[in-house]
């Protein structure tokens, strides 16, 4: 999932319009028990280049890490930093992952952009058909002698990032995916032996949980309900979001399918729970982690990220457990996809630091760093070696909550039109879509009329994106 962070209107239509610029420029010229560390041997040293200094060449790497998070990745760089001489790189940290974004757009046009960036999912769409801003990862690893496929990386994580040819033009890497939180005590007392694994059951057991004096049965991520019951809804159900698989086969022409009744029974749902006060959501701007940790709500659909974060807070008895699905759906469930972002490798750099971004990026998909990254920050390992690597180690014997994230993303391999949404100007997509979704909430609107605005509105900002970027 997406790093929690508030995202303004105004900054997303700048970084929307700092695009256009940038494409018209192109075109013109928790804590964890693991020992596990990253290993001083997964990066090659590379031959000096003339702009080398004592200390290596400097590669700057702008991300949206701070806190915990922070302070983990710079130990992954400064392993990076002594396991050879050849580069330094820096970590950078820029704000929210919208400010990232926006941010590197202007030292894009200004040629002062980073080395590498990290881009959050819902701008793969806009970075990728972006021209000549980036440079491919598959094409860098084979060009400097690195091992690299998309083979290499679990099933949720490659198919999110993937181009139409099956090529990483990215490097994913902090990768999350929705799981359903729920406080065991509760769910007790009320009579209840296991979690629910349907969305009805849900609804059973919200009333049976508001008999016994537990009002709340659920809520969802606050800035990102949209990413929860909206896209991972329909991969993991196996309902087609958007025409052209989501996006992946065409930019021009591409329409949502969100004003469809699966969106539309569920949504319903969720405002018929929310007019009983058996399910709250307050909006973008409001942390619902408080809502669960501190025993509103029993049950919590969040970010596998927030493990950590929940596990510290929670002052009862955590279970973890897989979404629940469409009852009688016989493709449910299907994959859920990650969430979070990749690093690009960003254009317009001297030819000579390109061999250290390269060793840089795989270091960082190396087993060990997976594993020292994932055991550490509640993210999922993105590869398969470094899955392998904790599960010989014997991390998920002893950290099973992790491994729900990682059963949930390579539940089966993803479908044509459930390995991920690549669809241009999603963040104000998702906006829309949490304009309906408040409306529904507070009984102004029927799902029905509320997912009509939002397809409506939603098939406009991809209209104009197709403008920009479609050919």
């Amino acid at each position: 999932m997406p790093i929690a962070r508030s995202r303004s209107r105004l900054g997303l239509l700048a970084a929307t319009v700092g695009l256009s610029l940038l494409a018209a420029a192109c075109s013109s010229s928790t804590p964890s028990t693991t020992s596990t560390s990253p290993s001083s041997t997964a990066a090659s040293s590379s031959p000096s280049s003339t702009t080398n200094t004592a200390t290596g060449q400097t590669l700057t790497v702008w991300t949206a890490f701070s806190g915990a998070l922070g302070a983990t990745f710079n130990h992954v760089v400064d392993d990076f930093n002594a396991s050879q001489h050849a580069y330094h790189v820096v970590a950078v940290y820029k704000g929210s992952y919208s400010e990232v974004l926006s941010d590197t757009i202007a030292a894009f046009r200004a040629h002062a952009a980073p080395n590498i960036a990290q881009i959050f999912d819902a701008g793969t769409a806009t970075i990728m058909d972006a021209a000549g801003t980036y440079e491919p990862v598959h094409t860098l690893m084979a060009k400097y002698g690195y091992p690299f496929a998309t083979s290499d990386f679990i099933g949720g994580a490659a198919s999110y990032y993937e181009t139409a040819a099956d090529q990483l033009d990215s490097l994913p890497f902090n990768s999350s995916t929705p799981v359903l939180y729920y406080n065991k005590a509760e769910l007790a007392h009320a009579g209840i032996t296991q979690p629910p694994s349907t969305w009805s059951q849900v609804a059973a057991d919200a009333a049976t949980l508001a008999a016994h004096g537990q009002r709340c049965s659920l809520t969802s991520s606050g800035a990102y309900v949209m990413w929860t019951d909206m896209e991972q809804y329909a991969v993991w159900n196996g309902y087609h979001y958007a025409t052209d698989d989501n996006g992946y086969k065409a930019v021009q022409g591409v329409k949502l399918e969100i004003d469809t009744q699966p969106f539309i029974s569920h949504l319903a749902l969720l405002g018929s729970l929310a007019q009983k006060g058996e399910y709250i959501w307050n909006g973008v701007a409001t942390s619902t982690v408080p809502l669960f940790t501190k025993g509103t709500c029993a049950m919590y659909e969040q970010s596998s990220a927030d493990l950590t974060t929940i596990e510290a807070a929670a002052k009862f008895p955590l279970g973890i457990t897989e979404l629940p699905v469409v009852a009688g759906d016989p493709a449910a469930p299907q994959n859920t996809v990650v969430g979070g972002a990749s690093f690009w490798v960003l254009s317009g750099a001297p030819s000579s630091s390109y061999r250290g971004d390269a060793a840089f990026l795989h270091y960082l998909m190396s087993p060990t760093t997976q594993a020292y990254w994932a055991s550490h920050t509640g993210y999922v390992p993105v590869t398969n070696a470094a899955s392998s690597l904790l599960r010989s180690q014997g991390f998920y014997a002893t950290h099973p909550s992790d491994l729900v994230a990682v059963k949930e993303l390579t539940n089966k391999p993803p479908l044509s039109y459930t390995r991920g949404i690549r669809l241009g100007y999603l963040p104000e997509i998702r906006d829309a879509e949490a304009s309906a979704i408040a409306e529904v909430l507070a009984g102004k609107e029927s799902a029905a009329q509320a997912l009509a605005t939002a397809q409506s509105q939603g098939d406009k900002i991809l209209a104009q994106f197709a403008a920009q970027y479609g050919g």
